[in-house]
This record gives structure tokens, C-alpha cells and sequence, in this order.
């Protein structure tokens, strides 16, 4: 049996982009998760679309080109079409080319995905969606309002989640401001600094002989008076803040942050952490710059601010 020319040569597609920016699309996903959620949107976009199109070439495939109709292959070209030249067949009919085997394609790409989506998707949402849900603190009950008497401080150290015990333990600095407007003002200063979060110290003497234990649902309450004359300092790299929780010299970026508290049945009870750029005034006539919870170091305002990545809601 003679051999036609062009038979031995490959049937190999032509090249194709779709795959490069599929590959671009997801290593922009990645680094999104690290950098900012809207560029992870952007690869997820980017990835989405040029595997669909990769999709749609390979389940619909492309014709080789091959040579003008009349003329003969010759070596290294393509081979002659089946429905051209001495031997030639006739021409299916249209609609009717390999219609098996383009259901063959596209079923096996469906039954893909949809493997890889019942496989990846539940993981994925396992570790990406809690860090982006509004997490709410637990409330945290410190006792009676009478236990912090109006203009003195009182260092106080809590269990701030029952569930997790002693490595949910925190330390405050707590100001009973007195009434304003009919209701009681507490300043409620965290004790970690803004630098790298170590336990900032108060300035003053701590009177560790009147200190005192209250039990309550969350579990014991340490109350000891304090006199922080110079404000609180850490003692790691020497940040200093004023009584206001305002940074006054040393590394830190910010103030400090501090708690949202209520009053309920004449108790103190403590809800979520926010952090603060500056306070303006002191006790209950301040006015505080509050924004949402940042880490240890991070800027919270200015042009440093829009160097860090978008945070999960706190």
C-alpha cells in the first residue's frame, strides 16, 4: 500500500494563549489572598475566564490547516484531506462531524470541574471565610461599677473566652470617668502596646496590698488600684503613653487601643477591642479617634496606612 506524504507527520493543535493567562489569573489569586482581597478577585476573574475559553477550544476543537484544494502535500506539510485527491471520500454531512466525540470531551471537562469544585471549594471556604466574617467578641462581666471608684484607676485582669481558659487572659487599665449625661463614662485602656504588642506598665505605683478577687460567669476578676502619674510604659523598646493611652514618645504607631464597655444592672461589661489614633482632651470630656481593630505596628492613619493589606472585619 503506498504511503501518502504528510501521513507521519503529528496532528498537533496550533499554540494557544488561554492557558498562559488561566496560569497568570491564579498566581494573581494567590497573591491576593496575602496582599488584598480585590486582587484576589482579580485572579479569581482573569482564571475564570481564560479557563472557560481553554475549555471551550479543547471541547470544540481546531482544524489543522492543510493545503489549498487541487494541490498535493508535500513533505513536512500536512496531509491531504480525506474528501481531496485520487482516493478521496465523500464529504460528512454538516453538523454531523464527530459528534460523539465532541460529547466525549465536553462530558469528561464537566465531570472535571465538578469533581475539582466538590473537592476544593469546601476547603477553600474552610480557610478563607471565618478570616472574613464580623467576628464578635465575647461579653465579659468585671463586676459591680462600684468596685471602680470615680477618678482612681484599677489595673484588671480577666479570662476574655471561658471556652479557651487562661490563654484568653487579658490585662486593662479602667477609669471610672463618672456620669455624663446621666449615664457612666469608663475609660478602658488595653494593655498592649502598638508597637509589637508586649504588656505595657503603668507609670506609677501599683498597690498590689488592696488587690481584689470577684467571681463572676467568665470566671475570676483581678481588680488592684493603680496610680499611673506617668502614664504607661513598655518596657520592651520604651514606648511611653499618656494617661489617655496617647503615644508620647518612642516606636509605637498609634495609641492605645481600648474596649467598648457597657453598664448593665450596675455591672461593667466589657464588648469589643478597637484601636485609636489619637484622644483629644482626657476623662469624660474626650473625644476619641476610634477606628477599626489593627494589629501591633500597623498605621492605622496617614499615607503608612494604605502600605498594608485590607484586613478581615474583627
Amino acid at each position: 500500500m503506498e504511503e501518502r506524504p504528510g501521513d507521519d507527520r503529528p496532528q498537533l493543535p496550533s499554540p494557544s494563549l488561554w492557558p498562559v493567562g488561566f496560569a497568570v489569573g491564579i498566581v494573581c489569586l494567590l497573591v491576593g489572598l496575602v496582599v488584598s482581597w480585590w486582587v484576589a478577585a482579580v485572579g479569581a476573574a482573569i482564571a475564570l475566564v481564560f479557563g472557560a475559553l481553554w475549555a471551550r477550544e479543547v471541547a470544540t476543537g481546531r482544524e489543522v490547516p492543510g493545503p489549498p484544494p487541487g494541490e498535493p502535500a508535500t513533505d513536512g506539510a500536512p496531509p491531504i484531506p480525506a474528501d481531496q485527491g485520487e482516493a478521496a471520500m465523500p464529504a460528512p454531512d454538516p453538523g454531523e462531524r464527530f459528534p460523539r466525540n465532541r460529547f466525549l470531551e465536553g462530558a469528561t471537562l464537566g465531570l472535571g470541574a465538578l469533581i475539582g469544585g466538590i473537592v476544593t471549594l469546601p476547603a477553600l471556604a474552610a480557610a478563607l471565610v471565618p478570616g472574613f466574617r464580623k467576628q464578635t467578641a465575647h461579653k465579659v462581666d468585671l463586676g459591680p461599677l462600684s468596685d471602680f471608684p470615680e477618678g482612681e484607676w484599677r489595673i484588671v485582669t480577666f479570662i476574655r473566652d471561658p471556652a479557651q481558659g487562661e490563654i484568653s487572659r487579658r490585662t486593662a487599665f479602667i477609669r471610672n470617668n463618672g456620669p455624663l449625661n446621666g449615664v457612666p463614662d469608663v475609660t478602658v485602656i488595653s494593655n498592649r502596646c502598638a508597637h509589637v504588642g508586649c504588656p505595657v506598665q503603668p507609670g506609677g505605683p501599683v498597690f498590689q496590698k488592696e488587690e481584689k478577687q470577684i467571681k463572676t460567669a467568665n470566671g475570676p476578676v483581678l481588680i488592684t488600684p493603680v496610680l499611673p502619674a506617668a502614664g504607661f510604659i513598655c518596657p520592651c523598646h520604651g514606648g511611653s503613653y499618656d494617661q489617655e493611652g496617647n503615644r508620647i514618645a518612642g516606636p509605637p504607631v498609634r495609641g492605645l487601643d481600648r474596649y467598648d464597655f457597657s453598664v448593665v444592672n450596675g455591672r461593667l461589661v466589657l464588648g469589643s477591642l478597637y484601636s485609636v489614633t489619637k484622644v483629644d482632651g482626657a476623662g469624660k470630656t474626650a473625644k476619641i479617634h476610634k477606628v477599626e481593630l489593627h494589629g501591633p505596628g500597623q498605621h492605622a492613619d496617614g499615607p503608612e496606612s494604605w502600605l498594608y493589606p485590607v484586613q478581615p472585619p474583627h
